[in-house]
């Protein structure tokens, strides 16, 4: 019997058995089937959903810490159709709050493109509005549930960054603007977009708010810091919009500089616009060239354009500062006769004499002596005909001709001596200058003072665009100009500190013809003479009440020192000297 037993048993563990092992083979099967794949991505699906995070735009702010670029959160509103209970109290709220039409708001609710379970009524709400929608919501829910009233059930609220700018139209020309789109236009914001608007991440987050921890961080757009001074960058805007005013300028531009290692300081355009009205750009101006006239509109600068003459003219060993000629008032180039400004003859000048009269008789007979060859590349090296290669989006090349252009005769060598039949931006008459400022080296301008990423932040070293004259020939130029200053008792002159500099005067070619009752008047000058810790460039167009740079562009590049001195706390010479003595 036993024996018997025994036998049952292990027939039943062996039945047993095989029945175990057939379900597990056959759940090995199902586990990796295909439908067992596609029921696992169902269930992912399920608990989880793909969504896109945009990181907030960096910010940017003035080289002292003032945010000039930022963000504020505005919102959303939009109706979910599958749970509004009451279209007409829905549609009066909205229509109230936010000044739209009722009739619109409520046929948008009744009547939408069909497939579409939410509307959008409409975006970009400042905070302040959501938040009284909100609050009537809320309260009319609270009725409803004692009653039987629909209130405003599916009206929703999707919050989201906007671009914000504090200062209004502060420094407009020098940040740009970023649109709904988020895409940004013209200066900080177009050059640095990338940079600024981050990069978004796409992942699938759990849809089980206990899980709400796995959902990612995503970083933030890199912060920038510039060189522009918030108070210099009013100054400057306040000086130039002034001077419009006096001297009857249709335009003009005001730019401030570091000339060490091309920090701008403040650049000030006479067009500017509420950045946080951007759709405003159409009216205010005409082309794009008008956002920022420092980098995007070249003008032939006239007598400023004797500087770099003289110091190619130095340089090349064509003439010294005692170099003397005999000035007839006129001299033939190319079958043309060039005269002075004032068409007169000034007799035995040596070159002091020649930059503090501003004759063109002169500079056109040094280049003369010079040739076209060297002129050419002295002004090559300079920059002329190229970019500057300053951070900001809108930057254009002026135009110098060269012999070999189809378009470049004789007489040009004589004409672009003294800034006329060339042209250039601001900008690039302030980096070539800054060679003669800065002991012959010229320094690239940029608006980019550091990056701050992960809570690091990484400056932006000064970068040298070359030193197209030597540093004695600057040294000897820079006193030269300080002297004709001094000596024509200038309306440059800022009283307790040393400046060299130049004004230039320039008539406007109109229908192919110069209109000497048309022109365009510059002044450029740095100082102190013996440490120079600031250029500025003052730019006046087309002004009215004198077409003369003297007496226009001169006169704000004063004002416009005197300001600058006292907020970059620069003292006057001799106490620097005092100080430096002890």
């Amino acid at each position: 019997m036993r024996q018997q037993y025994a036998r049952r048993t292990q027939a039943l563990t062996s039945v047993l058995g095989f029945i175990a092992l057939a379900i597990i083979v056959q759940m090995t099967r199902i586990q990796n089937s295909a439908e067992a794949v596609i029921f696992s991505q169902q269930a992912q699906n399920y608990a989880y959903e793909l969504k896109t995070f945009y990181p907030d735009r960096g910010e940017i702010y003035d080289r002292n810490g003032r945010l000039l670029a930022g963000n504020k959160t505005v919102y959303e509103i939009g109706v979910d159709l599958n749970t509004v209970r009451d279209p007409h109290a829905v549609a009066f709220a909205v229509s109230a709050e936010l000044n739209m039409d009722y009739n619109q708001i409520l046929d948008g609710i009744n009547n939408p493109p069909q497939g579409l379970s939410y509307i959008v009524i409409a975006d970009f709400i400042e905070a302040q509005q959501a938040f009284n929608l909100q609050e009537l919501k809320r309260a009319l829910q609270e009725q409803a549930a004692e009653g039987t009233l629909g209130g405003l059930t599916g009206l929703q609220f999707k919050a989201h960054p906007q671009r914000s700018y504090p200062e209004d139209a502060l420094a407009s020309n020098v940040i740009g603007f970023v649109t709904r789109e988020g895409r940004g236009y013209f200066g900080i914001e177009g050059k640095y977009d990338t940079l600024l608007s981050g990069n978004a991440v796409q992942v699938l987050v759990p849809t089980d708010p206990n899980k709400a921890f796995e959902i990612p961080r995503v970083q933030n757009g890199t912060t920038l810091i510039l060189t522009i001074n918030r108070d210099l960058q009013s100054a400057a805007e306040e000086i130039l919009d002034s001077a419009l005013l006096t001297y009857g300028a249709q335009g003009g531009a005001i730019a401030v500089m570091d000339p060490r290692n091309g920090e701008m300081l403040a650049m000030a355009a006479s067009r500017r616009m509420d950045l946080n009205q951007f759709w405003n750009y159409n009216v205010i101006f005409d082309k794009s060239s008008e956002f920022d006239t420092a980098i995007s509109k070249p003008y032939e600068p006239g007598s400023v354009m004797k500087i770099l003459t003289m110091a190619a003219a130095l340089d090349s060993g064509t003439v010294t500062p005692d170099t003397s000629y005999l000035d007839t008032g006129s001299i033939l180039i190319g079958g043309v006769t060039i005269q002075n400004w004032d068409q007169q003859p000034w007799g035995v000048q040596n070159m002091v004499g020649c930059l503090q009269h501003s004759l063109n008789v002169c500079m056109v007979t040094i280049t003369s002596q010079m040739g076209a060859g060297i002129f050419y590349d002295y002004m090559n090296a300079f920059g002329f005909g190229h970019l500057t290669g300053v951070d900001m989006e809108g930057e254009v090349s002026g135009r110098l001709k060269v012999p070999g252009d189809a378009d470049w005769y004789p007489v040009d060598l004589g004409t672009n001596s003294f800034g006329q039949g060339v042209t250039a931006t601001p900008m690039q008459m302030m980096m070539a200058v800054s060679s003669i400022a800065n002991n012959g080296r010229m320094v690239m301008p940029h608006t980019l003072y550091a990056m701050v990423r992960d809570g690091r932040q990484y400056n932006v070293p000064a970068q040298f665009a070359g030193s197209p004259v030597s540093e004695a020939t600057a040294d000897t130029l820079s006193e030269m100009l300080a002297v004709s200053l001094e000596s024509e008792a200038s309306l440059a002159l800022v009283p307790g500190y040393r400046i060299a500099g130049k004004t230039g005067t320039a008539q406007i070619p109109v229908n192919g013809f110069y209109d000497s009752a048309q022109t365009n008047t510059s002044f450029v000058g740095w100082g102190p003479v013996d440490d120079p810790q600031f250029m500025i460039y003052v730019w006046l167009e087309r002004p009215s009440e004198s077409i003369w740079g003297s007496e226009t562009a001169a006169p704000v590049f004063a004002e416009m020192a005197e300001k600058t001195v006292i907020l970059l706390d620069i003292p006057p010479d001799y106490i620097r000297q005092q100080l430096v003595a002890k």
